[in-house]
């Protein structure tokens, strides 16, 4: 590292620790630039503005409190209809995702059972495994998106109260 970078560099650290030090600039016959925080002949005095400084935000008096007093409030019974509302449409939703499981994995056994097939030039019929594996595969990813499906459900249905 060259040392004027390595010197400014240091002014650099020096200035922002101590903030109220003098600094002098001095430039010689090359052109090369000194910094420094004690007077060097030659040297001019840097005049710096103080950095801007801006204050912490003041902290806000309690602003749960607020937001739940503006918050609408039901009555008990309200929020029960509300809950058991909510319960039928999850296990009605359950139901047709069990439904829809069932199906996929009906689905990947067909997948699995049919080999995939085509007729050569020769007129040979030959197995397309490449088709078969997609096939399979696109069956197999169905299955598991359904079974996620199934699991989520159950946890939202598990965390109602």
């Amino acid at each position: 590292m060259k040392p004027t970078r390595m010197l400014l560099l240091c002014v650099a650290f020096t200035a922002s620790t101590a903030t109220h030090a003098e600094i002098y600039k001095r430039v010689d016959k090359e052109g090369h630039v000194t910094y420094s925080s004690e007077p060097i002949k030659g040297a001019q005095k840097l005049k710096l503005e103080p950095l801007p400084s801006v204050p912490p935000p003041k902290p806000i008096a309690n602003k749960r409190n607020s937001e739940e007093s503006a918050f609408p409030r039901v009555d008990q019974a309200t929020q029960t209809r509300r809950d058991d509302k909510r319960r039928r449409i999850l296990e009605d939703e359950m139901a047709t995702e069990q439904q829809a499981l069932e199906d996929a994995r009906t689905q990947l056994k067909v997948a699995e059972d049919t080999p995939q097939v085509y007729t050569g030039a020769d007129g040979k019929t030959y197995r397309n495994m490449a088709k078969y594996e997609e096939t399979v595969q696109a069956a197999q990813e169905n299955v598991r998106i359904h079974e996620n499906n199934v699991r989520a459900l159950q946890t939202e249905i598990d965390n109602l109260k």
